[in-house]
């Protein structure tokens, strides 16, 4: 069984991908907040914008099998002229708390790239084109390689040069942006010196809040 919270086609606003075609399938739960605000302060990761609770959302709903979600997802891939490659991003929430390798193969099937945004405290399944990881806080990473590490900048426990040396081909710095409007900007400031001063960084921008599309 799946619980998906929503899925919908956009660009992808953030990180290496930043700017492609993309179906967004957004799970349901997260193993590091439950989602409610009550628990917020006490969570391992208390600055998440995402409403990922139930499946109330644009396209959300349960599936029984993988086939039927990877069905329900290939629907929101327009019809193009079949040069561009369909591309998937799992999502959530934590998306590696149900995401297996018979959705992976199911969406290979249907001629996808399969990409996942993942906090990394679960070790994926086999198959992934590309594995974006984000860390959280203190919260211990299973996960030390892939395409991408995406870091919100800055959170306590979590300073870049914990990750610096791990195994992966883009590091990107994303300024924080849940906070009010004043430290939203010295985030900003913050997150370009940092990537100056140490240029194995990348800055990441969230280009879909930038543009005006979800």
């Amino acid at each position: 069984m799946y619980s998906v919270k929503e899925a919908f086609y956009t660009l992808q606003g953030e990180g290496g991908q930043a700017g492609r075609a993309s179906v967004f399938c957004r799970f349901t739960g997260c193993n590091l907040w439950s989602g409610r605000e009550r628990d917020r302060a006490t969570a391992a990761c208390t600055f998440c914008d995402t409403d990922f609770l139930g499946t109330d959302g644009q396209n959300g709903g349960r599936f029984d099998k993988a086939e039927a979600l990877a069905a329900h997802l290939t629907a929101l891939w327009p019809d193009h002229d079949g040069v561009a490659t369909p591309y998937v991003v799992f999502t959530g929430g934590e998306p590696l708390l149900q995401l297996d390798e018979a959705l992976i193969v199911a969406m290979h099937r249907q001629g996808f790239e399969v990409a996942v945004e993942t906090n990394g405290t679960i070790m994926p399944p086999p198959g992934i084109d590309w594995l974006c990881v984000s860390p959280k806080g203190a919260s211990e990473l299973a996960v030390t390689g892939g395409d991408e590490i995406k870091l919100v900048y800055p959170q306590q426990d979590a300073a870049p040069e914990r990750f610096q040396r791990l195994d992966f081909r883009h590091f990107f710095l994303q300024p924080m942006d849940s906070a009010p409007l004043g430290k939203r900007e010295n985030h900003m400031s913050a997150t370009v010196a940092y990537c100056l001063a140490h240029p194995q960084w990348r800055l990441s921008l969230q280009t879909h809040k930038i543009a005006g599309f979800d």
